[in-house]
């Protein structure tokens, strides 16, 4: 397959034919990759068995983990599932937004978008040329991220071509995605309740403003058992993962520098810190190309939007074996936590206080 890449921002006239281009490829049953406010999406027609199948097969996804539905203007999730009062109150107050809201699905929604089950994930970003793109295809679009599966998800278009260029009919290069991490996801339960199974740029803590109780499911921190079924997209299977094993060591005081300073020149280290730690791990001797920077340690929204970019960037760099810092478990830290524990499989380095 030949992939046409389109490149947005060249004039608003030029912009509309490519996203009207982009329409017609997912009105006739093709795939169209295309950029949202928090990774690239790989979009097609949500009513078509058929189509959502090529998403399935151009990722290598397995058909159990649910893909999300993107819609256009708040109203049109009614459409699509049963709303609840509660959604109407989340879409006053975060819609257009990284917010993705599971709901019990009508029939148009075909099992082979929702993996199965009996409700569906929909979802409004507030990125223009997304929305736009909605509205010319005239259909709900479902779109998981736009890469491998398995693989970090993409902030650029430079990631999309990566892993699909040749695998869909067409790429829409809108730039970097702001956000940088996947939305967040919510469950609408009983009593004005809400289960988060996955964080985002909308934390628990915005939720609990408007829910009684905001309940963390427990596969956004440990790993689903075998047979167990996932209630949203990327909640059961290993995501993210860099090439080389990653290893995760928690907050206690000098451990990390420990573990760093009894591996150095092993073999290919590659660590992921923060930009205070840099100077230390060079001493500890890490060559300083060996230590990729999430930013500043309090700034946890350059964490999120560099996470993806660097867990791509360790593939390139030949590292054997990666180290990095535990994140944090509050506000938009916990969904840096929730993505970099599924890249390293689970996989941490606890202190002896902490075990």
């Amino acid at each position: 397959m030949k992939t046409e890449i389109a490149h947005l921002g060249e004039s608003l006239e030029k912009d509309e034919e490519i996203l009207t281009r982009a329409a017609l490829i997912i009105k006739s049953g093709g795939l169209v990759a295309f950029p949202t406010e928090t990774v690239y999406g790989l979009g097609a027609n949500a009513l078509d068995s058929d189509a959502a199948a090529k998403i399935y097969a151009a990722k290598g996804r397995p058909s159990d983990n649910p893909l999300i539905i993107h819609i256009s203007k708040p109203e049109e999730a009614e459409l699509y599932a049963f709303v609840p009062e509660e959604y109407k109150l989340l879409a006053e107050k975060f819609l257009p937004g990284p917010l993705t809201v599971i709901m019990p699905k009508r029939d148009n929604i075909p099992s082979a978008v929702t993996g199965g089950l009996d409700s569906v994930a929909v979802r409004l970003p507030s990125n223009t040329a997304a929305r736009r793109l909605i509205e010319l295809a005239g259909v709900p679009i479902a779109a998981p991220s736009a890469n491998l599966s398995g693989k970090p998800s993409p902030t650029s278009a430079r990631h999309v071509i990566e892993d699909m260029n040749g695998r869909v009919d067409m790429i829409i290069d809108g730039g970097e995605c702001g956000i940088g991490l996947e939305s967040t996801i919510i469950k609408l339960e009983d009593g004005g309740k809400a289960k988060l199974l996955r964080p985002g740029g909308i934390t628990k803590e915005d939720l609990e403003e408007i829910f009684t109780e905001v309940e963390l499911d427990k596969a956004v921190t440990e790993k689903l058992a075998d047979g167990e079924k996932p209630l949203a997209p990327g909640m059961k299977y290993r995501h993210y993962a860099p090439c080389a094993s990653l290893t995760l060591v928690s907050g206690e005081a000098g451990l990390f520098e420990k573990v760093i300073s009894e591996n150095s020149g092993k073999f290919a280290l590659g660590v992921i810190a923060f930009d205070e730690d840099i100077d230390t791990l060079v001493k500890l001797g890490l060559k300083r190309e060996s230590v990729l920077s999430l930013g500043a340690k309090n700034d946890v929204s350059a964490h999120a939007s560099r996470l993806f970019s660097i867990l791509r960037e360790c593939d390139t760099c030949g590292f054997e074996k990666i180290y990095a810092r535990l994140p944090d478990k509050d506000g938009l830290s916990l969904a840096v936590y929730n993505r970099i524990i599924k890249a390293a499989g689970y996989d941490v380095i606890r202190g002896a206080k902490e075990e």
